[in-house]
């Protein structure tokens, strides 16, 4: 027992350094300097100008930071209300749809009186746009029928909105223009799907597409496929009279059809029709 005794108070004195060491060692540590803030002390020009010159340089995170600490320091400036359109933008170039839609929203909601709240209309419209670019490309293997229409959809009501309230706006032709892709890419992903329900079989599901594609986007190129596919459902659900009427439209509205030539007189077997 004494030669244990011993021991331990030989140690003492080596604990006590090592708690001395190591309190110096943690004290230390409170005494090293942080990463400096490179923007600390910037005004909201300045910073405002950095993040310009990071969008021009295409580094969009640096000038998102910039953006951001611009309107946390400074949230009552002028510089602040551009920033949050800005950085929209940023967001929409840097391949962050959901961020840049976010962006506009909050920059809507808050300045609705804005005079550049067009551009953030037309932005919100763009981010969706791209998000769901292809929509009518077959280059992807992805079925159309797996995918969700809603960007489309809501890039249509962004670009709508701007139309309807801001006709004399530099961003209305365009938004025109893409309106009238959208209406065309909508419809042609209900025809998808209505063909889709055709080779199943499931032919008062494809009709019901088709009707939708048609009272929905009424003026769409994809409706002139819309209404062969409701003659061909109606002539196999044995429905000769609604068929005869669907023809009737189909030749009064598109007399040159292809689709004549592919098999409009239901000689053909449908299955060979698609």
């Amino acid at each position: 027992m004494r030669s244990v005794a011993a021991f331990l108070r030989a140690l003492a004195p080596i604990a006590v350094v090592g708690v001395i060491l190591g309190t110096g060692l943690l004290g230390g540590c409170g005494l090293l300097p942080e990463t400096a803030d490179e923007t600390a002390g910037w005004s909201a020009n300045k910073l405002y100008s950095e993040a310009k010159d990071s969008m021009n340089d295409g580094a969009y995170d640096r000038a998102i930071k910039f953006f951001e600490k611009l309107e946390a320091r400074f949230p009552y400036g002028r510089y602040a209300q551009q920033a949050q359109l800005e950085v929209a933008y940023a967001y929409y170039r840097q391949a962050e749809p959901a961020s840049a839609i976010a962006a506009c929203d909050r920059f809507i909601r808050l300045h609705p009186n804005h005079p550049n709240v067009d551009y953030a209309y037309y932005l919100k419209g763009l981010a969706n746009f791209n998000e769901d670019l292809g929509l009518l490309g077959y280059v992807s293997l992805q079925d159309l029928t797996e995918r969700d229409p809603k960007a489309a959809r809501d890039s249509f009501e962004a670009f709508k909105v701007l139309v309807a309230k801001y006709p004399e706006s530099r961003y209305t032709p365009d938004a025109t223009a893409r309106m009238k892709y959208l209406v065309n890419a909508l419809a042609s992903h209900e025809v998808h799907v209505a063909r889709y329900y055709m080779k199943r079989g499931a032919y008062v599901a494809a009709l019901n597409r088709a009707q939708t594609a048609i009272k929905t986007y009424p003026d769409a190129p994809a409706n002139e496929e819309a209404l062969f596919v409701m003659v061909k459902a109606y002539d196999l659900l044995g429905m000769n009279d609604l068929r005869d009427d669907a023809e009737r439209v189909m030749r009064r509205n598109f007399p040159k059809s292809e689709y004549y030539a592919r098999g409009l007189n239901r000689v053909e077997p449908w299955w060979k029709l698609w």
